[in-house]
């Protein structure tokens, strides 16, 4: 993978501010799924939501995501509630800081502002405009709007303070112990996360939210799975186009065969099978492999937000 070009200044680094002593924080689950350390794409927030983690519509040309919802209305991410301790110093308060002249770090600044220039392009395209989120680089434990992010959980992303959480031991852990190296792999996290920020602007995630609140547990685990396979072909819409933004020389094919090992090694019946010994569908939150592949190659085939509609298809 190529990733040069400019550096986004959106990034905050917290990895030497310690964290280790928080305790438990209000998050569920990161990038891989439930019933492991690292879940797949988002968290568990407080209120009973599986938001990041994975996001209701099909997006379609020039209109307003709330109207595509039949007329629910879109909205703005909903209110999470935070741990009742207080933090020496909010998140919204920290000012980001521009990132230090270490490799991964650059690495993931790239990244960063190539999905800021891809979402923003889209966002004019839609009539819009595309805020910012900051991503925070931490270790062990960090404190969020959304809770006490922990980096068992895999990388996050917080709808109330719109950032991303990233420990970068989750990179180790992706080549070690899912076998999938490489550098797009690690891209393909982030611009995940990324995706289900564009779900948060959208309205998408504050729909999903009031919709589980109505739904059986088992209907909530289907919707929390359409919404992670949206964020994963959002994640290869940013792909498709980061790389034609670079003549076709950003990836390459064995590129994109360690992004669909990634998303394979993280599909919710393999990560199931591997710790439980067997598969159980109906407690899938984030897909399986062949569903989470699949989406994530019609983005990147299509390089197409409107092809991203996990909602209304009739076959994830």
């Amino acid at each position: 993978m190529q990733m040069d070009g400019d550096e986004s200044s959106n990034i905050e680094d917290r990895r030497d501010d310690g964290g280790g002593g928080f305790g438990g924080g209000g998050f569920g689950g990161g990038f891989g799924g439930p019933g492991i350390p690292m879940g797949g794409g988002g968290a568990l927030f407080k209120g009973g939501f599986g938001l990041v983690a994975f996001v209701v519509i099909a997006l379609v040309l020039g209109a307003d995501p709330g109207a595509l919802l039949g007329g629910l209305g879109g909205g703005e991410s909903p209110s999470v509630q935070a741990p009742a301790r207080p933090p020496a110093a909010s998140s919204a308060s920290r000012p980001a800081q521009r990132p230090a002249a270490d490799p991964e770090m650059q690495f993931v600044a790239r990244v960063l502002k190539s999905t800021e220039t891809v979402w923003s392009d889209i966002f004019r395209d839609m009539g819009r405009v595309y805020r910012e989120p900051k991503l925070v680089l931490f270790r062990d434990a960090t404190r969020t709007d959304c809770g006490v992010g922990q980096a068992a959980m895999g990388p996050f992303y917080c709808p109330a303070d719109q950032r991303v959480y990233l420990d970068l031991g989750f990179f180790d852990e992706l080549a070690a112990r899912f076998h999938v190296p490489g550098q797009f792999p690690q891209a393909y996290v982030i611009a995940h996360e990324i995706g289900h920020h564009v779900q948060n602007l959208l309205g998408i995630s504050s729909k999903v939210q009031q919709m589980r609140e109505s739904m059986s547990k088992r209907d909530g685990n289907a919707l929390s799975v359409r919404t992670e396979l949206q964020a994963d072909c959002f994640a290869g819409v940013w792909a498709n186009r980061a790389d034609r933004q670079r003549d076709g020389k950003m990836i390459d094919d064995r590129d994109v065969d360690q992004a669909m090992a990634a998303a394979t090694a993280i599909g919710d019946d393999k990560l199931q099978r591997q710790t439980q010994g067997r598969v159980v569908p109906d407690s899938f939150t984030h897909g399986s492999s062949a569903q989470r592949t699949r989406w994530f190659r019609i983005g990147l085939d299509s390089g197409d937000y409107r092809k991203c509609d996990t909602f209304r298809a009739q076959q994830l």
